[in-house]
């Protein structure tokens, strides 16, 4: 694709890569991605991956002021024991693109990530999923939603708001949040998100918690249950 196209998807939200046969051989374990000397990520590849045996991939999304290490931590304890290759990148800035401004670095950024690891690793093409935490739940939701036909799950940890530039696909969506939740209180997020999204005819499993702006680990072992 060219240079002006690859940018004319970003700023429409939508990405390119798709799963492939890969072209080259990835082993098992925590990688860097390398695809930029500051703001990067990482990529963690579960113990009993094997290339004859397409595995689930989940794109792990960080709140605002993180990271992918601290995006990774959430989910990375869970990804042997359901067998899950995570991916977790950093956004370019403070918190993600469309948060800021607009669509465009972050989907760039996103989809260079995914291109690699599609080259690298055998992945299911029917388990694909976004998710996030917090201003990463709401960039999960609003990317996810505009690529239904690349993410056939979405898993929203305490999510603020959406904001999809297209509604493509129907993929399935599992969100969280606490009730004692200061930072993205429940009643002006996740209580009016669920329904729009369900009067939007997606498939939704919701669940509140009794709890801060966090993501118990129970609450986070549910959703990998959901996912695969």
């Amino acid at each position: 694709m060219s240079t002006l196209k690859q940018a004319n998807s970003a700023a429409s939200g939508r990405l390119q890569s798709r799963p492939m046969q890969p072209t080259q051989v990835g082993s098992p374990g925590l990688h860097p991605l390398n695809l930029d000397g500051g703001r990067d990520g990482w990529l963690y590849v579960p113990a009993a991956y094997r290339t004859d045996r397409p595995t689930p991939l989940l794109l792990m999304l960080h709140g605002a002021g993180g990271d992918a290490e601290g995006g990774l931590r959430i989910v990375q304890n869970l990804a042997d024991a359901f067998p899950t290759i995570v991916l977790a990148v950093d956004s370019r800035r403070q918190t993600w693109d469309v948060i800021v401004d607009r669509y465009g670095p972050d989907i760039a950024f996103i989809d260079q990530a995914l291109a690699q690891t599609f080259a690298r690793y055998a992945i299911d093409p029917d388990r694909i999923a976004i998710a996030g935490f917090s201003d990463g739940a709401s960039y999960a939701l609003s990317v996810g939603i505009t690529n239904g036909d690349l993410f056939n799950h979405i898993l929203a940890f305490s999510p603020g708001f959406m904001a999809p530039a297209d509604q493509v696909g129907t993929p399935r969506v599992f969100i969280s949040h606490g009730l004692q939740d200061a930072v993205l209180p429940i009643d002006r997020c996740s209580r009016r998100i669920v329904p729009q999204l369900r009067r939007a005819r997606y498939e939704v499993v919701y669940r509140e918690f009794d709890g801060p702006h966090t993501v118990p680990e129970a609450i986070a072992r549910e959703g990998m249950t959901w996912f695969t």
